[in-house]
């Protein structure tokens, strides 16, 4: 089995977080499994206040590296740059194009030092007091992330593996193997789910002073409660009644793959499984995941005498985790990064103009 995890016990052996910086004013990574309610978690932060506003996707560590190659060459951040300045990311940023870029290629040398450039810029612009990003996928970056910037936070939003399942293959966000793609494909996202829930809490446990997990029905179904968490664990208010009043992004409009359901007069995502999923579905999802759904709190349906456990089964639960650490590795350490396709940056046909002169800049 190839491995894709990271040497954990060295880089929290190896760094602390910044003695110098205020809690209220470190930065912050919101993650988790697709579909989970990263985006929803991010705009409740932004909405709250304090932070900077940005809706920009900036895909560092899963996209950047692997497609450009390694930070600490020129010619790699150049290249980056040069396609970065093309993308929506960047539009939304509201940064000057030829400052950026000659702060970057001066000063940047790792995926760390480019997330905190731009961000910093963007808050300072904006005059806010701290910035978070959100990427679902940073749940398998952890630790590339904390070496890269020892006083970020992390809050890891975890949803009901069979809400995930149910809404990935709607969606058809994960992609199991060839041969296991229409009836089974449930079973393959659960899974996908699992594998995702386990990176992140994983990491967590490494550095638990910087590592939060949030459940989404919680913040749901009980946001002042959740919301006196992440204030304490973030060192800032997040008032509820203020986040209700500016209402950015996914708090006033629906993220929902079911968003064809206009009609509807108010729809529950919780526990939408219940009402759209066979319960055979059911048992052969909680027959694979059903011990990590506890382990995450969620209550279990089936019978035990009614999930499967056999070869097929076990065979599954032993071969996703491999084949998904496997994509994980190769893409991340071999040239078949190179081969990630860029069009989901939205890129335009030239970058803005007025970016200095490489030979003008100090490196």
């Amino acid at each position: 089995m190839v491995k894709s995890d990271f040497n954990a016990a060295v880089w929290v052996d190896s760094l602390g977080t910044n003695p110098t910086m205020e809690r209220s004013r470190r930065p912050v990574f919101v993650m988790g499994c697709h579909r989970s309610g990263t985006n929803l978690l991010y705009d409740t932060l932004l909405s709250a206040g304090g932070f900077a506003v940005y809706r920009g996707y900036m895909p560092v560590y899963k996209m950047f590296l692997p497609v450009f190659g390694s930070f600490a060459k020129l010619e790699n951040r150049t290249r980056m740059m040069d396609t970065w300045l093309r993308s929506k990311g960047y539009r939304r940023s509201g940064l000057d194009a030829a400052d950026i870029r000659k702060r970057i290629l001066e000063q940047c040398r790792t995926g760390g030092d480019f997330i905190r450039i731009v961000m910093d810029e963007v808050a300072r612009k904006q005059d806010a007091q701290r910035w978070a990003v959100y990427d679902p996928d940073n749940v398998l970056y952890v630790p590339k992330v904390k070496a890269d910037i020892p006083e970020a936070l992390f809050i890891h939003i975890v949803r009901d593996g069979r809400d995930i399942a149910l809404s990935l293959k709607k969606m058809e966000g994960f992609k199991p193997f060839p041969w296991h793609r229409e009836a089974g494909s449930l079973e393959g996202t659960a899974l996908y789910w699992e594998w995702m829930v386990h990176k992140g809490r994983s990491f967590g446990q490494k550095i638990p002073t910087d590592y939060l997990e949030v459940q989404y029905e919680d913040l749901v179904l009980k946001p002042r409660e959740t919301l006196a968490t992440l204030s304490h664990f973030l060192g800032q208010d997040l008032n509820y009644e203020r986040i209700q009043q500016t209402a950015l992004g996914r708090l006033s409009e629906t993220n929902s793959s079911f968003r064809e359901e206009a009609a509807r007069q108010e729809i529950n995502p919780v526990q939408r499984w219940k009402e759209r999923l066979s319960a055979e579905q059911v048992a052969s999802i909680e027959s694979l995941v059903g011990a990590t759904l506890e382990e995450f709190g969620y209550t279990l349906t089936t019978p035990v005498e009614k999930r499967r456990s056999g070869l097929r089964e076990r065979w599954l639960h032993t071969a996703y985790p491999a084949f998904l650490d496997g994509k994980l590795w190769l893409k991340i350490e071999t040239p078949l990064g190179r081969l990630i396709p860029t069009s989901v940056l939205e890129l335009q046909d030239s970058a803005p103009e007025g970016s200095p002169d490489d030979a003008e800049l100090k490196v």
